[in-house]
């Protein structure tokens, strides 16, 4: 449901003002109110979570995100669902995201989440080859090697911690008033755990999921052998019925 929600929330030209709205939420607090307010749904499906990080221009977060993934979450769906918001990502509804790939020493983040689903992707994958093209595409004289360093290895968000004047530098390199590991009253360190708490019950669930089918597979088996060794104890028919057919054959002859 929530796969589907996000689709409609990216695609649908009713919604435009809502995206509008989650375009500022690192500005403007009632888009924050709605990125949060959507977090807690969105949480439940990883490419959902990236897709509203990408629409929130919260990009470290949607890296964050993309590198807390751990083997169980890349499945087939998960794939499907990344083939996808590929293709969307050339849409007008992102129009704004692939401008900002012209400024890659500000936007950095960005382009470390880009990559970082290009890493996910399967390479003959069609959405892989979009996506290699789109990034290609990005002229490279425009590149910051200091800004790059800042997005190195390491804790995701020292990148946000404080500085002179109660400033930090905040998404992107764009500067703004707060404290702590929070934006504009985002604390992304909550939301990431969050959402990683989430992904953990839904790994658990679909654990339990797999080990009651095999249970139940096991026990299907063991019944079907257990019936076929009644059967093969069993009497034949043929031969229950043979002393009355002689029987018959006797008195017929009389």
């Amino acid at each position: 449901m929530v796969q589907a929600l996000n689709l409609i929330l990216l695609t649908s030209s009713e919604l435009s003002e809502i995206r509008v709205l989650l375009k500022q939420s690192l500005v403007n607090p009632a888009g924050k109110d709605l990125f949060v307010s959507l977090y807690a749904s969105w949480c439940h499906s990883p490419m959902a979570i990236i897709s509203l990080c990408f629409l929130a221009q919260t990009y470290q977060h949607a890296s964050t995100v993309i590198q807390s993934l751990v083997e169980e979450d890349i499945n087939v769906k998960f794939l499907v669902q990344l083939d996808k918001l590929i293709r969307l990502l050339e849409t007008p509804v992102f129009a704004y995201l692939r401008l900002q790939l012209l400024e890659p020493g500000r936007y950095t983040w960005l382009f470390k989440a880009l990559y970082g689903l290009l890493m996910l992707l399967p390479q003959q994958s069609a959405a892989f080859k979009i996506l290699k093209t789109r990034l290609k595409a990005v002229p490279s004289y425009s590149f910051n090697g200091e800004q790059l360093k800042k997005t190195s290895s390491g804790n995701p968000y020292q990148f946000l911690q404080h500085m002179s004047g109660g400033s930090h530098t905040a998404e992107d390199g764009d500067v703004a008033v707060d404290s702590g590991n929070s934006h504009n009253g985002i604390n992304f360190v909550a939301r990431l755990n969050q959402f990683q708490q989430m992904q953990q019950q839904h790994r658990e669930h679909f654990r339990a999921q797999a080990q009651t089918r095999k249970n139940s597979t096991s026990v299907a088996k063991e019944e079907e052998v257990q019936r076929q060794e009644e059967e093969t104890k069993r009497p034949h028919l043929n031969e229950l019925n043979a002393p009355r057919s002689f029987k018959r054959a006797i008195a017929k002859c009389y």
